[in-house]
């Protein structure tokens, strides 16, 4: 897995993106190429990273958040599941994110690897369950 460090407001500049509304997934059309990356909302306002990968591309986490998406044809972004890798093996924490979205539909992984620590992500957590509507 490789990083690359990525100017957030230039990306958006050029995309001519506004910022997504609080609490909501701005709709992309189908065929646009899929962003990187998503910010999501807590309750706190706090604005939260989230690399997106499909299904089979997520590469094993160690310690992340992660939201679980339903990203459907004409591009809305439904959150089916809000949660935190536990696992001390990241390739278990793999089998467990992949084995959920399969049983909710998911097909998109949304993963927040920015918590420095056990109670960061468990706070990240809870401030985006107090945001987000989980359908």
């Amino acid at each position: 897995m490789s990083a690359q460090i990525v100017d957030l407001a230039q990306f958006r500049s050029q995309r001519g993106c506004p910022p997504p509304a609080r609490n909501e997934a701005r709709a992309v059309p189908a065929d646009a190429p899929t962003a990187p990356f998503q910010f999501w909302t807590g309750a706190s306002g706090s604005r939260y990273v989230h690399s997106i990968y499909n299904l089979f591309d997520c590469p094993p986490v160690d310690a992340a958040n992660y939201i679980l998406v339903k990203r459907h044809r004409d591009g809305r972004r439904t959150v089916l599941s809000i949660g935190r890798a536990v696992n001390a093996s990241a390739t278990l924490n793999l089998a467990d994110i992949r084995q959920r979205s399969a049983e909710l539909g998911a097909n998109e992984i949304h993963v927040h690897l920015l918590a420095d620590s056990k109670s960061a992500s468990q706070l990240i957590e809870a401030d985006l369950r107090q945001s987000l509507v989980i359908a």
